[in-house]
Parts: structure tokens; C-alpha cells; sequence
């Protein structure tokens, strides 16, 4: 039986945070908060997206998180604040949520969250609620502030609503929810935040939603560092591109083996079907598929189907643009990647007694980041020189972590290197450039594997 999200009491007072956050709250509103919602953020160690190929990743929750303090009312209204100023305030009735996948706002993120609860429980009206949001995740690096912020979103709805859903079920509608503005996620953000536990990263298996304990090897800590470029999921086509492309392969290498490929849209379902290894998936892959791209036409003639088919039943509707498919390189990225999990697992399962198992560890992250920049294309320069830097400052292994295209790495470092290591990346990507200097402070840490989302209430 899946674990409901733990409800602490806790003393506000010596909390500095949730002091704040009370503070900002009764400022706000004129009154102290119910109770409290938190959900962390990630760092996926290795595993870059496959989630939504149906493939398991390997993500531990980080202490930084998005926080809420709530108090709920019977107006049917939610009043949304966020303790930073540059985000605006935001009101609307529970009976009348819209979220605008045009604009992705930091508001619409948290109704993602709050809709997502409201259809599970069949459109029941929802409690009115007044909400102010604090986070300590960098947005748009990769740590999975968004998704942190649907979580977060999901659980407090669900606490004002006097509701009770296990993790797993918490975990699943956050991650089919954030749909609602335009991310096809995975659910390997939204998993991790609601099934983290401290001390420990997680493997994520995915249909059924399983995790399991990844004790991480002694001897050497992770550090993130984010190569201070920003990208925002929903506000690109990046991404989506991508899911559209492995789903394209799919059907391509579904019906060259004779499958049904009509009914299959993940590359780990045609594994699934043939039977077969990730190595023979990637021979096939070899084998059927040609490193050029490919073009609608060619798409279209190979899978007997009309270019309205394919617009309407395989493109998204922010990839209606797109003409040519990158199927070979994200396939292979894919099965290489899927792996390249498997065996960091096998790895950690083997500590302490595994030789150079820490430097083994840094190899696959090191394998990883190259399929990321080669075949998935979902690197950038700055992220490129950055894993350089963290390499070339003593990291075993260093590599990007969260969709890309800007955002974070994390690195695998000694223990015993972790000061010499921070100052050599400070002194080479940091202080050299004004606006890198200038956001330092947040963008170079050393974290653990934090807990999953809670509920808070004052003692």
C-alpha cells in the first residue's frame, strides 16, 4: 500500500523560512496561515529523457523546494501571491480555471496543480483558497522548479479540500496535469518529488509507478551548478519536438518488425513486444533507421498515412511546424541511455565493495552527457563548457541535468576535492563573466537527497 504525504507539526518559530513565509502571508491577507504545502525540486543523476520512452531514471529530491502557505474559505475563490515581487498576484474561481498554454505564467503552473485535483474528484467545487508561494529552486534550470510548483499545488488542494491521496496517485495526476499548459513530461519530475526520501536517490520505474532506493556510493558528494541560461519547457517547441520524434521511431521500428504499430507510442513498448535487449534494440535501430533526417513525406510513405494523420494523430500542437525528424539519433540516445541507468544502478547496488566504482559512476555520467549534446541535441555552448570546467576542475563525472537547452549539470565529485573543486569552478565559468559573477551564489551547490512533499501545520 502506497505511503500517504507525511503531515508534521512543527514550530514555525524556529524555522526561518516558514517564519518568513508566515509573515509575508499575514501582510498579505490580514490573517496566519492553515497549514503549509511543500514539494522539493530534482536533480536527475542520470537518465535524461526517457521517462516519457517509458524507460526507469535515476533522480534524487535536492533541499531546495517551492513552499505555500494556505488558508481556505467558502468563496470558491483562490487568491495566488508570490513572495517574490517580479511575480504578479493572481485570482480566479475555482469553477472557472483556464490555464493559457500560450503563456506560461508562474500561476498557471500551480492551477495545473490545483485542476488536476479537481478533475480527479469529478468536478466537485473546490474549496475558495488564499495562497502565498515562496521557492528556493532557480526557475528555468533544469531542478524542476515547475513541476515542484504543480505538486505542491496538488498536495494543498488536496489538504483545503479535505481530501486523501497516496503519493503514488499524487505523483500521477501531477504529472498528467502539467499537460494542461503544454509539457508531454514523463513523470519522472513529479514522481521524485512526491516519492523522495532523505538520504537516498531513487529509481523510477514507470507503468506501474515504482521506486526504489539507490544508496549512493560513499567517498564522493554531487554538486549542481547551473550554467545560468535559462529555458522554459513550455515556452519552446525544444522539447516536444523530441517527444514527437521517439514517438515517430517507435511506429517506424514497431512496423518494421511487424508489430501493430498503430496502438504503440513509447520506444520501451517495442522492446517490450520483440523481447528484446536494449543492445538489440539499438542494433535494430542501426538497421532500420538512416541517420539523415527524415521528412514528412518520407514519415508519411513509411508508415503508409496521409500528412493529415500526421499532423493530427503524431505532431503536438506546438510541433505542427516541424519538417524533418531526427529519428536515429534520439532513438539511439534513448536505448544507450535506458542502459546507461541500469548499469549506474548496478554499480551503487555493488558499494562499497565495487571496484573504482565511483569513478565507473562518473564515466556513465561522462557517456551520458555526450549522447545528450550528440544525438539528442539538447545541450547548449555554455553547458558544454561548464561539464568542461567542472571536468577539468576535478569532477569524476559532470553532465546536464533536466530537459537542457540551458539549466544545470551536476557533477560527481571526491569528497575529499569538493572545496578545491568549487573554487576552481568559481575562478574559470563564474568570475569572469559579470552576470555569471552576479548569480553565483545560487547557481553553485553541493546537495543530498533531500525528502518528498509535505504537509506542514503550526504546533
Amino acid at each position: 500500500m502506497a505511503a500517504h504525504p507525511p503531515k508534521t507539526k512543527i514550530l514555525i518559530s524556529e524555522n526561518k523560512r516558514l517564519q518568513n513565509l508566515k509573515e509575508a502571508f499575514e501582510k498579505k491577507y490580514g490573517e496566519a496561515p492553515l497549514f503549509y504545502a511543500q514539494a522539493p525540486g530534482r536533480v536527475n543523476l542520470i537518465g535524461e529523457h526517457i521517462d516519457y520512452c517509458g524507460y526507469a531514471v535515476l533522480p534524487m529530491a535536492i533541499e531546495q523546494s517551492i513552499l505555500a502557505a494556505v488558508t481556505v474559505n467558502d468563496s470558491k475563490k483562490i487568491h495566488l501571491a508570490n513572495t517574490d515581487p517580479k511575480y504578479k498576484d493572481f485570482t480566479v474561481s475555482s469553477e472557472d480555471i483556464e490555464i493559457d498554454k500560450d503563456n506560461p505564467q508562474w500561476y498557471y503552473y500551480f492551477l495545473c496543480g490545483v485542476k488536476g485535483i479537481q478533475e480527479h474528484l469529478g468536478k466537485v467545487p473546490l474549496s475558495g483558497m488564499k495562497c502565498v508561494v515562496d521557492g528556493t529552486i532557480p526557475a528555468s534550470s533544469g531542478l524542476s522548479s515547475s513541476s515542484a510548483l504543480v505538486c505542491c499545488a496538488a498536495l494543498l488542494t488536496m489538504e483545503a479540500n479535505h481530501k486523501s491521496l497516496n503519493k503514488v496517485a499524487l505523483a500521477e495526476i501531477s504529472a498528467k496535469c502539467e499537460r494542461y499548459i503544454g509539457t508531454e513530461g514523463g513523470g519522472m519530475d513529479q514522481s521524485i518529488s512526491f516519492l523522495a526520501e532523505e538520504g537516498t536517490a531513487k529509481l523510477i520505474e514507470f507503468h506501474p509507478l515504482r521506486a526504489s532506493d539507490v544508496r549512493l556510493p560513499e567517498g564522493a558528494l554531487f554538486v549542481i551548478s547551473n550554467c545560468c541560461v535559462e529555458m522554459n519547457k513550455a515556452a519552446s517547441s525544444h522539447f516536444n519536438i523530441r517527444v514527437v520524434e521517439c514517438r515517430i521511431a517507435t511506429k517506424m521500428l514497431a512496423k518494421a518488425r511487424g508489430l501493430e504499430w498503430g496502438r504503440l507510442l513509447k520506444l520501451s513498448q517495442v522492446q517490450t513486444e520483440l523481447e528484446a535487449s536494449l543492445e538489440e534494440m539499438l542494433r535494430l535501430v542501426a538497421e532500420v533507421l538512416h541517420p539523415e533526417p527524415y521528412s514528412r513525406e518520407e514519415v508519411c510513405k513509411a508508415l503508409g498515412i496521409t500528412t493529415e494523420q500526421l499532423c493530427t494523430d503524431l505532431l503536438s500542437p506546438n510541433t505542427q511546424h516541424v519538417t524533418q525528424f531526427k529519428l536515429y539519433q534520439r532513438a539511439r540516445h534513448v536505448y544507450g541511455e535506458a542502459a546507461r541507468v541500469l548499469r549506474f544502478k548496478s554499480v551503487c547496488d555493488e558499494a562499497p565493495s565495487a571496484p573504482n566504482g565511483v569513478q565507473r559512476l562518473g564515466d556513465l555520467m561522462k557517456q551520458s552527457h555526450a549522447s545528450c549534446r550528440d544525438l539528442y541535441e539538447c545541450s547548449c555552448p555554455e553547458l558544454d563548457q561548464l561539464v568542461e570546467t567542472c571536468l577539468q576542475s576535478g569532477a569524476v563525472g559532470s553532465r546536464l541535468t533536466g530537459a537542457g537547452w540551458g539549466g544545470c549539470a551536476v557533477s560527481m565529485v571526491p569528497t575529499d576535492k569538493v572545496e578545491s573543486f568549487l573554487k576552481s569552478v568559481r575562478e574559470l565559468y563564474y568570475t569572469p563573466d559579470p552576470r555569471r559573477a552576479e548569480l553565483e551564489n545560487h547557481s553553485l551547490f553541493v546537495t543530498k537527497p533531500g525528502g518528498g512533499a509535505a504537509i506542514f501545520l503550526e504546533d
